[in-house]
């Protein structure tokens, strides 16, 4: 009987398209088909073997626990992941992997390879539609497994006999050395002709050549490639190819808070998140995706930049409702299960810096000019003009009433900032004097009330005692310079009031005289990224050897195939929040390349 991992125990496969969480027991908990953001066919990470699951190892009794692979790592630098059992028989790999895709058949492939001695195998498959809720009918068409419910059908192809029971798909069977056994699945729309065969050597072969000639294209050869490199392909598996969107994570509901509430579907592109991952990917010489996102945010945002929201659907659909998935129990009794998410219709004024910032990045990294992108940049000032100085909800989308957020105010002149320089460069055209005017106004609100002079900090929100690691991010985006006091003191008072224990940073208080600014019971853990930021700044003022055991000290937060999610629970020592997380990479990335551009790293 298998029982969900921790979030750490899984690995990543994708095909930038969907993705799955393969556990250390060669289970696979979570695949939605065939996008993102579709329905789970394997639903077992937020509810029990009911809901859906695929294990492939080493037999083993019914009751027990299957068991973990002693190793397992991805092959190079691909996202084919390799785990090997040593069992008193022998030892067996399973190969993983998901064939970046050309056709509308997502398919997942997995490869039994006998090592040594004789060891006998089981692949149980219980294939559950509408996350867990339905069960298909499963029958066989011309000697393949096929699985159908509505408008879905599921195709198994192996050589393995199967057989049918207790409406899961089995195979036994025994490797020996060099023997390699093959299972696939392929996703179809029910009405169609049936997949192609697979070809899964072929796959193989194909998915590691597109890793591998993807990767040669990185530009950075510094102390922490392994690391960088393997973020870097975690991001590009978030990104949806046919679109160019980009999601936060490819799960939804893995909590934030243990056995609470905090539970959110990060299967969307979030402006924001999207944004900062341009800007990575940009900056170790990927201009391929930048040039498909920034075409993905002009279908988006259309001709309605006035009604931008914070994020869409990896097409770019508007409308995301939030829904509660209440037959699923959850990731360790972790409620409710959502699909879809409330927030994309909140103000949140960030994120209009955040994009101006990728497109300005964009236009200085030589990308080809566009004259709707600037049109659109222009569009969003226009907007900010009259709408700069109202609250809204911030960047971390809190569910309590609107605030005049520090960090959005930052953002909103960060965009303001980036548009006049592109209207200096002469690549467009506006009322440069009055918004000039624009830009000095914000920083002088930001700097009157923003700015506690008592203890020296930026404070979350005007009016506010409260701090925010967001605030982290004012030299960073050249709001203030690194030695400004003001900078230094925010940083240090973030030190004293946000560290964890072990030195790692809450994004702000959830108790205390200020409890309930996001609006939601419970806590949460250390939120990565922000510990990410707080390495940088020490980096830009100064404290290089702090910033570096900082840094390394987050890298070893990483599971065994380098991968993070969105939080760090300091009380569990475990990670927390969906998985992987784009926002806990992206930071990885430029935190790395700062120290390796300061020199300053061990070794």
């Amino acid at each position: 009987m298998h029982v969900a991992g921790r979030i750490e125990d899984y690995a990543l496969i994708g095909d930038m398209q969907t993705a799955a969480l393969v556990c250390r027991d060669g289970t696979v908990d979570w695949l939605c088909l065939p996008r993102f953001d579709s329905h789970a066919v394997f639903a077992g990470l937020l509810g029990t073997e009911e809901h859906g699951f695929w294990r492939l190892g080493p037999a083993h009794t019914p009751d027990a626990q299957p068991p973990a692979a002693a190793r397992r790592t991805y092959r190079g630098d691909s996202l084919v992941l390799e785990s090997e059992w040593d069992t008193p028989r022998g030892t067996v790999r399973v190969i993983d992997f998901m064939p970046p895709r050309d056709t509308d058949a997502p398919q997942l492939v997995r490869i039994v390879e006998g090592v040594s001695g004789r060891v006998p195998m089981r692949s149980a498959l219980r294939m559950r539609f509408s996350y867990g809720r339905v069960v298909p009918w499963v029958h066989k068409v011309d000697g393949r497994t096929v699985a159908v419910a509505g408008p879905d059908s599921v195709w198994l192809d192996t050589s393995a006999e199967t057989f049918g029971k207790d409406l899961t798909t089995y195979s036994d069977f025994t490797v020996a050395p060099g023997d390699r056994i093959a299972f696939t699945i392929s996703w179809q729309p029910s009405h169609k002709e049936p997949p192609a065969l697979p070809e899964p050597e072929a796959a193989l072969t194909a998915t590691e050549t597109f890793w591998r000639e993807w990767v040669e294209h990185c530009t950075y050869h510094g102390p922490y490639r392994e690391a960088v490199v393997r973020s870097l392909i975690t991001l590009k598996a978030l990104t949806y190819a046919p679109t160019g969107g980009i999601v936060a994570a490819p799960t939804t509901s893995l909590p934030e808070d243990i056995g609470g509430s905090r539970n959110w579907d990060y299967r969307f592109t979030w402006l924001r998140d999207a944004a900062i991952t341009l800007s990575s990917l940009l900056r170790t010489g990927y201009r391929e995706e930048a040039r498909a996102w920034r075409e993905w945010l002009l279908r988006a945002v259309a001709g309605d930049p006035e009604n931008l929201q914070i994020m869409y659907g990896i097409a770019g659909e508007r409308e995301l409702g939030e829904t509660e998935l209440d037959w699923l129990p959850g990731y360790e009794d972790s409620q409710p299960v959502r699909a879809g998410n409330g927030a994309a219709h909140q103000l949140q004024l960030d994120v209009y810096g955040e994009v101006t910032e990728a497109l300005h990045l964009a236009h200085m990294t030589g990308l080809a000019r566009n004259d709707y992108a600037s049109l659109l940049q222009l569009k969003l000032i226009r907007y900010l003009e009259t709408h700069w100085d109202q609250p809204d909800e911030g960047i971390w989308e809190v569910r309590g009433p609107r605030r005049h957020f520090v960090h959005s105010k930052v953002m909103v002149w960060v965009a303001v900032d980036r548009t006049i320089k592109l209207i200096e460069s002469g690549d467009a055209d506006g009322p440069l004097e009055k918004w000039r005017e624009l830009r000095d106004d914000i920083h002088r609100d930001v700097c009157e009330k923003g700015y506690d002079k008592e203890r020296n900090t930026f404070t979350q929100s005007y009016g506010s005692k409260e701090l925010d690691a967001s605030l982290l991010l004012i030299p960073q985006m050249g709001f203030l310079p690194p030695d400004d006091k003001r900078v230094i003191g925010t940083i240090e008072a973030i030190q004293r009031e946000l560290s964890t224990s072990d030195g790692f940073i809450l994004r702000y208080p959830t108790t205390g005289d200020d409890a309930g600014v996001d609006g939601l019971e419970g806590d949460e853990g250390a939120f990565l990224a922000c510990s990410f930021w707080m390495a940088d700044d020490l980096a830009m003022i100064g404290r290089v050897d702090e910033a570096r055991k900082l840094f390394e000290k987050l890298l070893a937060l990483r599971n065994d195939l380098g991968l993070l999610a969105e939080e760090w629970d300091p009380r569990l020592q475990r990670q927390v929040g969906n998985f992987p997380q784009a926002f806990s990479h992206v930071p990885l990335i430029d935190t790395a390349l700062r120290l390796t551009a300061s020199g300053a790293y061990g070794g």
